[in-house]
């Protein structure tokens, strides 16, 4: 199981996989078990946005138990989480906005569970 953080140009927080792009950010989608993710919309001049990568999420039902959004761009944001919030299942939180810096710390420690998969971050 990992923890996903999808950014062209962030650093990427401790513990998490870092994808620069969407097609990478929904290869790991398809290939691993993904517990928090973490989501930008701007990815780059010209490039696919985090919308593709929602986009993906809910045609495929492939939800993790966690989703943030910390883009900066409000329309952005907005756009992401319509899509996914339209599809997504019960055992499923999503967050419209940025990880917390508590959430943050704990992954990186190592004490970060959901529990009884309803999304709910606890510990």
């Amino acid at each position: 199981m990992i923890d996903l953080f999808l950014d062209d140009a962030r650093p990427c927080p401790k513990r998490f996989t870092l994808a620069r792009d969407a097609a990478e950010c929904i290869e790991l989608l398809k290939t691993c078990d993904v517990r928090v993710l973490s989501l930008d919309y701007d990815l780059g001049w010209n490039e696919p946005t985090g919308l593709e990568v929602a986009r993906y999420i809910a045609t495929e039902g492939n939800y993790p138990a966690v989703i943030y959004l910390h883009t900066s761009s409000p329309s952005g944001r907005q756009q992401m989480f319509q899509m996914l919030y339209a599809n997504k299942p019960a055992r499923t939180r999503l967050v419209n906005g940025p990880m917390p810096d508590d959430v943050k710390r704990r992954i990186a420690e190592g004490n970060f569970v959901v529990e009884n998969g309803t999304g709910d971050a606890l510990q």
